[in-house]
């Protein structure tokens, strides 16, 4: 009797997280969706466009490594997978920015801020819902697939080839169309790299204590390669912009260059790629347990500054805005790390069978 009771004791213990995780998701999700503010949805937007980052990325990182093999793969298996699993709640936590979209952009309101037929074809409610289901429903199948072990070289594939698509849609109808009269045809692809440079410096972070010396060298010389894509096409993005001197670009960077936003992409690239490269282009630090978690604390905060730059000052309460995103990204977060402790027992036994 003794034996049974602590039987059910250990199972109660190993639900308590996941119970947890998934209360705390469902209150900050009520919140999001039923106080309909624009400060309170603006936060949202800006939370979900950081802590999405590791959930999709950790998705890529399993279908790049189907194809292409490698230690580092293995090594971190741990941790992707219920990462990757988190998808689903990343499909879930967009559903505040659907049901306040009016908050958010201004093409939900007024079809005046676009030209007629981008707003009948493109840029309307329905068209955004709909690109975002296929987005968010194909990466849920794709991560949850992967994390179970169940994806071929094939589906890993073709998953990458519906991943190259898709971001470059709803990169554009999550964060760029905030001003949707700025256009950059490489901010898609500045995402999906930032996505990759934020999953591989939390699996740094995570992992580092047990990886050897052959797969941190690894980790870290991928983080040096992101790291090295991101700043390229920021960097090339600003000259284009500079060098065509357009109104729409320039009003763009104009809101981003007053002396705190100045700043902080200054501090952004300082911690996030500048001090994370000194540090991983030397081999010792690299395959060091503490220089490999260093530098994926610097390039985490870089991440959080980044996005920062990047989404809050097309809004006009920026204090607020900034206040509510940082405290629905603690909520999201240690909603998702419940739920990815609770899951990674269960991916573990499934993936040795």
């Amino acid at each position: 009797m003794n034996s049974d009771a602590t039987i059910v004791s250990f199972h109660n213990l190993r639900r308590l997280p996941a119970v947890s995780g998934i209360l705390l998701l469902s209150v900050a999700l009520i919140v999001a969706a039923g106080y309909r503010t624009p400060v309170l949805s603006q936060g949202w937007l800006l939370a979900f466009a950081i802590w999405s980052c590791v959930p999709i990325g950790s998705m890529i990182l399993l279908l790049i490594h189907s194809l292409t093999g490698g230690q580092w793969g293995t090594a971190t298996a741990a941790m992707l997978r219920p990462s990757a699993a988190l998808c689903a709640a990343v499909a879930i936590a967009f559903l505040p920015m659907l049901t306040t979209s009016g908050q958010l952009y201004p093409w939900a309101l007024d079809g005046s801020h676009i030209a007629h037929d981008v707003g009948r074809w493109y840029l309307n409610w329905a068209s955004y819902a709909l690109r975002a289901a296929v987005a968010l429903g194909g990466w849920c199948v794709l991560g949850i697939t992967f994390a179970l072990a169940k994806g071929g070289r094939l589906l890993a594939a073709l998953g990458l080839a519906f991943y190259g698509a898709t971001i470059s849609l709803v990169a554009v109808d999550w964060f760029l169309s905030v001003e949707p009269h700025y256009v950059a045809t490489a901010f898609p692809a500045m995402i999906a790299i930032q996505q990759l440079a934020a999953t591989l410096a939390f699996v740094a972070l995570l992992t580092a204590p047990t990886l050897d010396e052959s797969a941190a060298s690894d980790v870290g010389a991928l983080l040096l390669a992101v790291l090295l894509g991101v700043v390229y096409l920021e960097f090339m993005t600003y000259v284009v912009a500079w060098y065509g001197d357009l109104p729409d670009k320039a009003a763009w960077y104009l809101k981003r260059s007053s002396p705190g936003w100045a700043a902080t992409i200054v501090i952004a690239f300082a911690l996030g790629a500048a001090l994370p490269f000194c540090i991983l282009i030397v081999g010792k630090c690299r395959r060091s347990r503490y220089g490999l978690q260093s530098a994926g604390i610097l390039v985490l905060l870089g991440s959080v500054l980044h996005f920062c730059w990047l989404i809050v000052p097309a809004f006009d309460q920026q204090d607020a805005v900034l206040t509510c995103g940082m405290g629905a990204l603690v909520a999201l977060g240690m909603s998702s790390f419940l739920i990815g402790a609770a899951l990674s027992p269960a991916l573990e036994a499934q993936h040795a069978e």
